[in-house]
């Protein structure tokens, strides 16, 4: 058990059966009375932010929380579905559970996915991932000077925005945290 001065960032606890995350702390002693744990949370499982105010005398049970290293399979009507590479057990998150992350996400790959009680909730992209260019509107010569940026379409179907240069073939390096082009991949 956690008590209210176990607390921090980046914490996962549970409250009302749910897993939680703390995503902001803050201490506070007044004059007189106990000391004040304030605290923004983020449900794991829906995203849910809230604020709440802990005294000292609080506990907490501890998230039981398992990450396992898998492989993305496919996506149908019933979800994405990943497998582990050591038990070769099967497992399917739905769109929501995904969340961003199926802009980058191509079969095959391997993925960090969290599993609370037995249960998949999300998973974790590599930080940089590379994938293919599948549309791109040719780069007009002279405007380059202004640090343009046009849409491509990437093989997973997302859209993002790339410098000029960029052409339809090409291997883009994309940062998943931020949606963004880091670089062309040297073939």
């Amino acid at each position: 058990m956690y008590t209210a001065s176990d607390l921090r960032k980046g914490l996962k606890i549970v409250l009302d059966g749910q897993p939680y995350i703390v995503s902001d702390f803050e201490f506070s002693k007044p004059g007189k009375g106990q000391a004040l744990y304030r605290c923004k949370l983020k449900n794991m499982v829906t995203g849910y932010t809230m604020d709440r105010t802990y005294r000292s005398g609080d506990k907490f049970e501890p998230a039981n929380l398992d990450e396992l290293h898998m492989q993305f399979l496919y996506k149908d009507a019933e979800g994405f579905h990943f497998m582990d590479t050591v038990k070769f057990d099967q497992v399917a998150l739905s769109e929501e559970q995904v969340g961003d992350a199926k802009n980058f996400l191509k079969e095959n790959m391997e993925v960090d996915v969290l599993f609370f009680d037995g249960n998949p909730i999300s998973i974790s992209l590599p930080i940089f991932v590379e994938l293919l260019v599948t549309w791109a509107e040719p780069g007009i010569k002279g405007d380059t000077a202004t640090g343009a940026t046009k849409p491509v379409t990437l093989e997973t179907g997302h859209v993002i925005q790339v410098p000029l240069f960029i052409e339809q073939g090409e291997i883009l390096k994309i940062d998943t945290r931020t949606g963004q082009y880091v670089e062309r991949v040297k073939k």
